[in-house]
């Protein structure tokens, strides 16, 4: 086997790294094993990484079995839900590149011949992901899974999203301090990533449904011993795929994103799904344009209600047969393509003849879905010319078409003032801008306001529209990613309160209702936006950054 770490270990005049490898306590055999390294998202701030560390060394005793030296190394993190509705959310998007860049800088300085990724949450996820197929060697996934779901009265499935729903709930007095601190004490019972198919659990299942992850990757719950086994097993096989050459690049094609596409409008991922695989499918040296998520939803139908959509959560998905098992009821319609290969050294076509369905309740039938297309639209409009996204399948069917005055605020936190004041009337479409990539800078999610509005049983009555994106974890009416964004010119720069609003989600539409000769005049008056100077990187990324529709990924030189 030709060694990628020979350049490190081999020969006299890498006497003096060996030297410094011994000082780690490696003997003569572990310096001339294949190097392995453990990219370990572990962190004592994440929930999704607290236990992270009893992964990696499952992975490194696979590695190990298989005749391999593991190295484990760390990479950042950010929980979105703890750094949510205050300056922390700018730095969650922001994150994504610098893990990217950190894995490229570790395995380069340092090149290890093969790498296990032990991702769980949000970022870290698609930012792994971004780095594989940059560095393009030898590759595995294994998460660390979902947290299971809470229980209200030791009866009633509850997590995150209806969590920050009850806080609209104290704030309209239909709570007191006593059932909100109940909320608070059972919404997250265990480790592991939020318990709905928000983001984290969305990019997981879609590293499943790609091919870069095992088996179970995406929905084993974290608690579960099954877990461990699976990363032991991930230990194993990355020997494997290193001894046959197996490289991400021949796993992550043009084709294995349209099934992730397929499997993403079938379980009704997050719209960050939206923002990640593009970025993704950029650093694989393809174009991933987002309409083509409405070719493939007018294919698919939605198969799942997980939460927030719906009162199933990923433990449920996991028990009807998970990814694979949504996959193989998919087969009959022709959408996913069968014989590309995966990290398992089988077709994922294969994969999913070995998984049928366990559960039609969790996995609708074809012949009966929730829905007769995926869970994402992108919209078009004036004002999203370069498009926007929404979470179909969250959305209550009396809200898919909507027409309302804007209410217009500048940031969420004066959103979340007149929301929490009550100063929002049925019928309202709330406008939150400069919040996107640049404007942000970071592109916030906005799980505070989304919940807020639910909460307070407004979820039917008002739409949101923002040029910054929502979590996971968010339901109702709810349009992000509003490209161009108001920071470069898009004209949801120029809405004014009392502007008439059409959201046709079926239709594919989001346009602002005004005259093109109103619109000149604003145009000639128009004063931009001061831009708020943060320092550090975040100046440096509104400069780099690109549009939410590209993925928000950094301009190539």
């Amino acid at each position: 086997m030709k060694r990628r770490s020979a350049q490190m270990t081999e020969g006299p005049q890498r006497a003096p790294h060996r030297s410094l490898m011994k000082a780690l306590g490696w003997t003569d055999s572990e310096i001339h094993m294949p190097i392995i390294g453990v990219v370990s998202g572990a962190n004592e701030i994440i929930p999704g990484h607290i236990h992270l560390d009893r992964i990696v060394e499952a992975v490194k005793s696979g590695v190990r079995h298989g005749g391999g030296n593991p190295v484990a190394f760390p990479v950042i993190g950010v929980c979105d839900g703890i750094a949510m509705g205050h300056t922390g959310m700018k730095y969650s998007l922001v994150s994504r590149e610098l893990i990217a860049d950190s894995i490229e800088v570790m395995a380069n300085a340092h090149p290890f011949d093969a790498l296990v990724f032990v991702p769980n949450c949000d970022k870290i996820v698609p930012g792994m992901l971004m780095a594989a197929a940059r560095i393009n060697i030898p590759s595995i996934f294994v998460s660390g899974g979902p947290m299971l779901a809470g229980k209200k009265d030791g009866i009633e499935p509850i997590n995150l999203s209806r969590m920050f729903e009850a806080v609209g709930s104290h704030a309209l007095g239909a709570i007191d301090d006593a059932e909100l601190l109940d909320w608070e004490n059972n919404s997250c019972p265990t480790c592991g990533s939020c318990s709905g198919m928000y983001t984290a659990n969305s990019m997981n299942c879609l590293t499943e449904a790609i091919g870069m992850g095992l088996p179970g990757n995406g929905t084993i719950p974290a608690v579960y011993a099954e877990r461990d086994r699976l990363a032991k097993e991930a230990g194993y096989r990355i020997m494997e795929l290193l001894k046959e050459d197996v490289r991400p690049l021949d796993i992550m094609t043009e084709k294995a994103f349209e099934n992730a596409l397929a499997v993403d409008m079938a379980i009704g991922c997050s719209t960050n799904t939206m923002l990640h695989l593009p970025a993704i499918a950029s650093e694989a040296g393809i174009d991933l344009d987002i309409f083509i998520a409405n070719e493939i939803s007018a294919k698919v139908p939605n198969l799942c209600h997980l939460a927030p959509s719906g009162n199933d959560h990923l433990e449920d998905l996991y028990h009807a047969g998970g990814v694979l098992a949504v996959m193989h009821e998919l087969e009959p319609l022709g959408v996913l393509h069968g014989d590309l290969p995966t990290v398992s050294g089988k077709t994922i076509g294969r994969l999913w003849a070995e998984h049928p369905v366990r559960n039609h309740e969790v996995i609708r039938p074809l012949d009966n879905p929730f829905d007769k297309t995926g869970g994402i639209a992108v919209l078009k409009g004036n004002l999203a010319v370069d498009g926007a996204v929404v979470k179909r399948s969250a959305v209550d069917p009396s809200m898919l078409v909507h027409s309302g005055p804007a209410r217009v605020f500048d940031s969420e936190e004066e959103a979340n003032e007149a929301i929490f004041s009550g100063g929002i009337n049925k019928g309202d479409v709330i406008v939150i801008r400069y919040e996107g990539p640049k404007g942000g800078p970071g592109m916030r999610e906005m799980l505070s306001p989304t919940s807020a509005i639910a909460g307070m049983g407004l979820d039917k009555d008002v739409a949101l529209i923002t040029d910054g994106r929502f979590s996971g974890a968010t339901r109702g009416s709810s349009i992000g990613h509003v490209s161009p964004e108001a920071a470069s010119g898009g004209l949801i720069a120029l809405v004014e309160e009392g502007d008439e609003i059409l959201i046709d989600i079926p239709g594919g539409e989001l346009t602002l209702k005004v005259d093109e000769a109103i619109l000149n005049k604003r145009r000639a008056s128009f004063k931009e936006k001061e831009v708020v100077r943060y320092g550090g990187y975040l100046d440096r990324y509104r400069k780099q950054v690109t549009s939410a529709n590209t993925g928000a990924i950094f301009a190539q030189e």
